[in-house]
């Protein structure tokens, strides 16, 4: 009889001990979850308003994801980018703690749209819409990608010339996870070609280079056939601040004077470096899942998770 009591202790004690060591172990992972998600906050610069909102991490993701990529997008290609974009995020928070903000609301950092001009601007089809870009913050939350243990600045852009610009040409900065790709299905996206035609006093003026009917052009691209250098008339600037001036798509362009106008055909759109969104999308379509479009677009980086 003693033997049956004892046995029926063991029986309830002992699941009851383990079960009591589990679940401080449970109960504390989720309560520095909590914390800190809780505590991270980004500090955004609305720029038109002129004011800082400061905003949980995740919620901001929701707004930059439905501000930087079509939502009729796929939702690998959804959830890449809200992983890049958070990854951008925490680097911008890292670089900036000693300022006053983190990001600002534009495309100098990232495009952030606030639920009230989501709810404006999508009218019946909120809800759907909505639930589509919290799915893929959520399914990807508190991830982020590194190289050799540090958090990646995560450059992404609309659409590529066919490949990526590696990080060296474009911002000066020499980056192994931010090397040139091939993206050829990029060729499909309705933002591959734009054709710009300026008259010479146009283009003379937006550049502040001395108007000279004798137009010379000499053009110095890199690997990717965008421009590195630009010298007109022995006025010579880089390929991105040509862009910029003459508000280009991209820097891989063919320039031509055609009855006494300047054509530019420009292939791409943005800066070029980093993730694709229109490659990102054709991936998915293609069923690859979000971290190996990542991991094709980052170079030899890693996932990490907050």
């Amino acid at each position: 009889m003693k033997k049956l009591i004892y046995l029926t202790l063991m029986l309830i004690v002992i699941p009851t001990l383990i079960v009591s060591l589990i679940r401080p172990k449970e109960k504390d992972t989720i309560e520095k979850l909590y914390t800190f998600e809780k505590n991270t906050k980004v500090r955004v610069k609305r720029v038109n308003d002129n004011r800082i909102d400061t905003i949980p991490l995740e919620q901001y993701l929701v707004g930059v994801l439905s501000g930087e990529m079509p939502v009729s997008y796929e939702i690998e290609a959804l959830k890449a980018q809200a992983v890049a974009a958070r990854t951008y995020t925490l680097k911008k928070k890292e670089t900036n703690k000693y300022n006053g903000f983190d990001v600002v609301d534009n495309t100098n950092d990232q495009v952030y749209l606030d639920d009230e001009y989501l709810r404006n601007n999508w009218g019946q089809n909120y809800e759907t819409y909505i639930k589509k870009i919290k799915q893929a913050v959520n399914e990807t939350r508190g991830e982020y990608l590194t190289y050799d243990g540090k958090i990646i600045k995560a450059f992404f852009f609309s659409t590529s010339s066919g490949k990526t610009e590696n990080c060296k040409d474009v911002f000066g900065e020499n980056l192994p996870y931010l090397v040139s790709v091939s993206s050829i299905w990029d060729e499909n996206s309705p933002s591959y070609l734009d054709k710009k035609i300026y008259t010479k006093e146009e283009f003379y003026q937006k550049l502040n280079i001395p108007f000279n009917d004798n137009l010379d052009i000499e053009i110095k691209r890199n690997e990717t056939n965008s421009i590195n250098t630009i010298t007109i008339n022995n006025n010579e600037m880089k390929g991105t601040d040509f862009r910029y001036e003459l508000d280009l798509k991209s820097t891989n362009i063919d320039i031509n004077e055609v009855d006494n106008k300047i054509e530019i055909i420009s292939k791409g759109f943005g800066h070029g470096v980093g993730l694709s969104q229109y490659g990102a999308q054709e991936m998915a379509l293609k069923g690859y899942k979000y971290d190996e479009i990542l991991k094709y677009y980052y170079q030899g980086t890693e996932f990490k998770k907050i």
